[in-house]
């Protein structure tokens, strides 16, 4: 398995990557390129040539799965992809949250609100009521504040 993750740029950090991917080392202004992180391990700097740019990991809403191909016929999965590194440029927001909640395409827009099960809104207090009564009906007793009834049985006849 390779190791994989997403890295989203800025537009003119995009061209410069690709620049420098396409032509010859010697040749290109941005000889070098890193990608350094502090010990939160959630928040860095990325470095291209003498210019630096902040890098924030974050999670996406969903997995997403990679895949290669040999022969433009068969393809191999590769990855589940569950992360990736964002970099902005200087004067840009910092994102507030580990998550970013639009996923990779339009679709995904705000995929966690509008796509996944939402937390339940659940009292505490009632949540520690019904694991006692488990409790205690695993033990052998009955649970509190329940009336039992009586179970009468009638049968009819029909002629």
């Amino acid at each position: 398995m390779d190791e994989q993750f997403i890295l989203r740029v800025p537009p003119s950090v995009a061209e410069r990557i690709e620049s420098l991917l396409n032509e010859s080392a010697s040749s290109s202004d941005d000889k070098s390129l890193d990608l350094t992180f502090t010990e939160d391990g959630r928040t860095g700097k990325f470095v291209i040539g003498n210019d630096e740019f902040p890098a924030y990991l974050l999670d996406l809403p969903g997995i997403v799965e990679s895949y290669k191909t040999y022969d433009d016929n068969v393809l191999i999965k590769t990855a589940d992809v569950g992360q990736m590194i964002m970099v902005k440029e200087e004067g840009d927001s910092i994102p507030d949250e580990v998550e970013y909640r639009h996923g990779l395409t339009p679709p995904m827009r705000d995929a966690r609100r509008r796509r996944f099960r939402r937390e339940p809104d659940l009292n505490p207090e009632l949540v520690r009521r019904v694991e006692k009564d488990l409790q205690n009906i695993m033990a052998g007793g009955t649970a509190e504040n329940i009336d039992i009834l009586p179970f009468v049985m009638l049968s009819f006849v029909l002629i």
